[in-house]
Formats: structure tokens, sequence, C-alpha cells
């Protein structure tokens, strides 16, 4: 894909500039309040696929509900800088956490509801199929929410159109600090000389799996094998686990969705007496810890990509969140979730700000936009902070350039549309999950 940075300059170039860039918000006060014409400003529909059923049918609320946040803050926000709200209905839909339904709920969002911009997906898998098969073909922005898989980065049908965006990171960086943490370099008394992969066969399994491969290999270990199972939940994965067991590994990784997850946990367990596996981000699950049971998980690793917890704009979002839906946890992708839909709210603040009518605001003025307003040089606008989104959209409305700071980390888009965040290594406690550690992006290594 082509870059499209408002300035002509190089990522590089942004990059080198962006501590210059670093300036706080000025006072909405000093701000002339931009005059909109006496009718409303247009508004869009957004969609969503979701999984509200399937092995990941935990995370569908969250993710839903986190969308929603967005997108009130942007209406709030817009009612201040154009006179009224320019996101119009929030549709989601069930992608069952399997492609072919998730591609049907797609084509019906275009085709029916004739939204120019869809929030999609957790799953790389089905990612990749509604980007294929529907948003790329129909000229419609998609942003991934919690897409990791580094097929992504280099999608051939996307590498003209440049409508594939995420706000969570390339595996090709999960599988080097999951390799980091495997072969001691992060826990010096957590090592493995030699290892197995059990992964879900989609882009995202294969990519993390082939990350790590590559990785852990290069650190001196050894992979005895990679070993696929379907995307559909079987009835059993002995014939899986006995082919990574070949060899007598020291430990599996686990590359799978949480309903495979406990399934092969539990059957490597009661038949063959393995519980040694290390875990990533697709199976940090409440579900899996129900089914599996603290005694045999408790004190296990994984990672996942993540916000820094301590970073100002991903306590606000966590607190209001929370605070908002009633919840007393954010799973992991939700805070991302939070950034897709915020990125499209501003990208479409651009497109209102240069004058662009209802049926103008397409998928491509909308990925145009995205660069424009999220990557520095720029003012800041921070993540979940109300007052922050309405002088960012001021900002927008005056023509002037920004910088959107994420709630899950940095949302400076390159040229293939990916971001760069931290990996956090979490483990297994008696009643959930907690962080270990947190890698900064910068300090992951490229392989």
């Amino acid at each position: 894909m082509q870059g499209n940075n408002k300035s002509g300059l190089t990522r590089r170039d942004l990059i080198k500039t962006a501590g210059l860039a670093s300036v706080a918000l000025p006072m909405s006060a000093t701000l002339a309040k931009v005059s909109w014409a006496a009718e409303a400003p247009p508004t869009i529909p957004v969609g969503q696929i979701v999984p509200f059923t399937g092995s990941a049918a935990e995370f569908g609320k969250y993710y839903r509900d986190a969308a929603q946040l967005a997108f009130d803050q942007i209406n709030t926000a817009a009612k201040e800088a154009f006179g009224g709200p320019i996101i119009g209905n929030h549709i989601t839909a069930d992608s069952n956490t399997l492609p072919t339904p998730a591609i049907a709920a797609a084509r019906k969002m275009v085709e029916a509801d004739n939204v120019p911009a869809i929030i999609a997906a957790w799953s790389s898998g089905v990612t990749v199929a509604i980007a294929t098969s529907v948003t790329i073909p129909s000229g419609v922005l998609q942003v991934g929410n919690g897409t990791t898989s580094p097929l992504v980065s280099v999608l051939p049908e996307d590498a003209k159109a440049d409508l594939l965006f995420r706000t969570s990171p390339s595996d090709a960086l999960q599988g080097v600090v999951a390799a980091d943490l495997a072969t001691g370099k992060i826990i010096p008394d957590y090592k493995f000389a030699k290892v197995s992969t059990v992964y879900i066969n989609n882009p995202y399994g294969q990519g993390l799996s082939n990350a790590f491969t590559a990785a852990f290999e290069k650190r001196g270990g050894k992979v005895l094998a990679q070993i696929a199972h379907p995307e559909e939940v079987q009835p059993t994965y002995k014939a899986q686990i006995q082919a990574a067991l070949e060899g007598k590994p020291d430990m599996i990784l686990a590359v799978t969705y949480p309903a495979h997850t406990a399934a092969i946990v539990k059957e490597a367990r009661d038949i063959f007496n393995f519980t040694n596996f290390q875990f990533t981000d697709a199976n940090r699950s409440d579900d899996v810890l129900k089914a599996v049971g603290a005694e045999t998980l408790k004190g296990k690793l994984g990672t996942v990509p993540s916000a820094d917890p301590t970073s100002p704009t991903y306590k606000e979002f966590s607190e209001l969140f929370m605070k908002t839906y009633k919840y007393d946890h954010v799973p992991p992708f939700t805070e991302t979730t939070y950034d897709a839909a915020l990125v499209i709210g501003l990208a479409m603040a651009k497109a209102v700000a240069d004058g662009k009518k209802a049926g103008d605001i397409t998928g491509k003025v909308l990925a145009e936009n995205l660069r424009p307003v999220c990557n520095p040089p720029g003012d800041k606008i921070l993540g979940a902070n109300q007052e922050s989104i309405t002088n960012g959209l001021k900002l927008i409305a005056a023509k002037k350039d920004t910088d959107y700071v994420g709630t899950g980390g940095s949302v400076d888009f390159d040229d293939n549309g990916d971001v760069k965040t931290p990996i956090a290594i979490w483990k297994w406690t008696d009643t959930g999950t907690e962080d270990v550690k947190i890698v900064p992006a910068a300090d992951i290594p490229s392989e």
C-alpha cells in the first residue's frame, strides 16, 4: 500500500518529527468555534462484525460496547464542532467466530445498510475473509480491532486499494516476544530448548505459529512440530496432541481460540499427562479457566498485544468503560476496538470538515483520512478523554493537524495500515489472569 501522510513525509520522517509535535492540546477557548451550515452535518452508519457466538463468544458484548462508547464520544464532540452528530447507526452482526457467517453479515451491511466502514474483526481468519470477499471489492474501509495475522500486512488484494487497516499489532511482534519468553530472555528461570505448537488453521494461527517458530529457532531453540487443527470446534484433538508430543517437547505453544484451547488442554492432561503449555492472546479467556480449572492453569504464562496499563489513555478508558457498562474487567482487544471506532469517527470528522456530503463519504475517502488525523505531526487527541476528543474535532474542523493517541497504544498507521503496540506477558491465577510484565513496542526486536 502507499501511505497517505498529509505532509508528504515518509513514515520514518514522521517518527523523527513526532517528538517535536508532542505539544499539549490548545485550550478549546483559543479555538474559534467553527461556524457550520444551518443544516445538520452528514451522518454515516458504521458496521461491526462481532463474535457473539462461537469460540470467542465471551468477548462479543465487550467489543460492541467499546465501539459504542467511541461513537458516543465522537458524536458528543461533533455537536460542539459541527452542530450535530456525524456517526449514524451502529450496526452489529454476529460472526460466529467463523468466516462464512461473517462474510454474509458484512455483505448485508454493505449492500443493504450502505455502510462505508466496518470494524472487523477479532479473528484474523474472519478479517481476511471479509476483506477479500466484501470490503475491498466494494470500496469499503475495514479496520481490524483484534486482527493480528502477519498476512494482513501484505494481503495482495489490498496492495493498491489501501482499505484494510488495524488498531492491533501484527503477530510478527507477538511471535518474537513469545520466543523471547520461551528462551529465557524475559524471565531467566523460564526457559525451554525444544517445543511444538498447536494452532488453529487460519491466518491468525498459521501466522503466529510461523512467527514464533522463526524467532524461537533464531534464538537457538528447536521447534519439533507445528500442528494445525480446524476452525470448527472438534469432538476430540487427540490426534493433534499426539503429533505435537512426538519427540517429547518441553512445552507446547497454544495458538488457538478459547473453545479449542479448553478441549486441547483437558485432553492433553487427561490422556497424555501433559500440562506444560505456553499461551497466546486468543486463549486469554475466563471460559478456558472455568473449563480447565485453576489447578492445571495457575502460573502458566502467555503473551498478548496490550496497552500499557499505566498509560493515561488506557487508565481513563478502562475506568470509563467499566463504569459506563457495569463490567468488572476489560478483556484483550477491547481497547483496540474502541480505537478502531474512534479513528473511523476522526476520519469522518475530516470528511465533514472538507465539505463532503453524505453521498460523497465513501470508504476510500475515510481510508485516505485515517493517516492525516491519526499520525504525527499534529496536536494530540487523547483516547477516552471527552474534552480532548471535543477539542480534537474542533481542530479538525478548523483544518488543523492532529495526532491520535490510542487507548491501546500507538495508532500511527504505517504504509501497510499497521500499528505497533506493547506486548504483555500474562499468567493464569486462581480466578482469572493478570499481567506479569509489559514489553514496550520500542523494545521488541524486528525478528
